[in-house]
């Protein structure tokens, strides 16, 4: 049996337009031709078929029997030419970069530098995830870690990034100059840190640097240090944080550092798989993390 030419694609392509348009004129348009050009499509397409696919009428544009098994057709068809169309196009995009981290250090330090990353980086495809749990880097749903450890993972490819101190911040307002002035103001207190050993707390701190007579059961207490930190700003109290999340406050004015003491921190890492180290953009990545940390003493303010 002699196989049947199929008509012409653009004649396909106008009809599958006008039957999901119902109108010629909207066909036109969804396509970017004339509504003369669509008729001349479709009567390409019935000259070949030999049969009509349309009933029209000056109030609508009904598919006949022959149409409606043809639409059917080209349905299935167009849909999956667009599914191939772009699968092909996403094949050839660089693969997203899902980064994790802790929601203090995306909020204080990456969010206000991702204009400056994606300068960097235009063609990244960086996706951003903030949990308490550590993530298992080994089950592919996350790319890379920025971590907040004593020591570096050996079983995984890990980048040191910065030492990190903890120091007290005010706000200007209180005009702290001694620290016997302590005894006066709230201190706040940042419970649940389980690193560094010891924890940089009041108790860790009046051992250290006074005053004696510091009553460290007063204050406020949070169970996130952004809250500590924001509170400190608008003047209620001082807090000891991270020097790290607490460095664009002092740089604006917004935090002061009354008192040239900090006590010990842990130290930010860069992590990932060693079958992933190798990627572009998490080298791209880390590079940048580097020469943007690098300008951050490593003690101290």
């Amino acid at each position: 049996m002699k196989k049947i030419r199929l008509p012409p694609l653009g004649s396909l392509k106008a009809f599958d337009a006008v039957a999901q348009q119902a109108s010629f004129k909207r066909a036109a348009e969804e396509i970017g031709v004339t509504a003369t050009a669509i008729s001349h499509q479709i009567r390409v397409l019935e000259e070949a078929l030999g049969t009509a696919v349309f009933e029209r009428s000056a109030r609508e544009v009904k598919l006949t029997a022959a149409g409606q098994i043809l639409r059917q057709a080209t349905r299935q068809a167009f849909a999956g030419l667009q599914a191939a169309v772009e699968e092909i196009h996403h094949a050839g995009l660089p693969p997203a970069l899902t980064l994790t981290t802790t929601s203090n250090f995306l909020t204080h330090w990456l969010v206000p530098r991702l204009a400056e990353l994606k300068q960097a980086a235009p063609a990244m495809d960086l996706r951003l995830h903030t949990g308490i749990e550590l993530v298992d880097l080994t089950r592919n749903t996350v790319d890379v870690a920025i971590r907040y450890s004593e020591s570096a993972d050996e079983s995984l490819k890990s980048t040191l990034l910065y030492h990190d101190t903890f120091i007290l911040v005010a706000s200007p307002a209180l005009a702290l100059k001694t620290p016997a002035d302590l005894t006066g103001v709230t201190l706040f207190h940042v419970e649940n840190r389980h690193i560094p050993r010891p924890s940089p707390d009041w108790e860790n701190w009046r051992a250290h640097f006074g005053p004696k007579d510091l009553n460290i059961d007063n204050g406020l207490r949070f169970t996130d240090e952004t809250h500590a930190i924001q509170a400190a700003i608008a003047g209620q109290g001082v807090a000891i944080v991270s020097s790290l999340l607490a460095r664009d406050f002092i740089e604006k004015g917004i935090l002061t550092v009354p008192f040239p003491h900090h006590l010990p921190g842990a130290n930010y890492y860069l992590v990932t798989t060693k079958e992933k180290s190798a990627r572009e953009d998490i080298g791209i990545l880390r590079h940048w993390l580097l020469d943007k940390m690098s300008a951050f003493p490593p003690a101290g303010v």
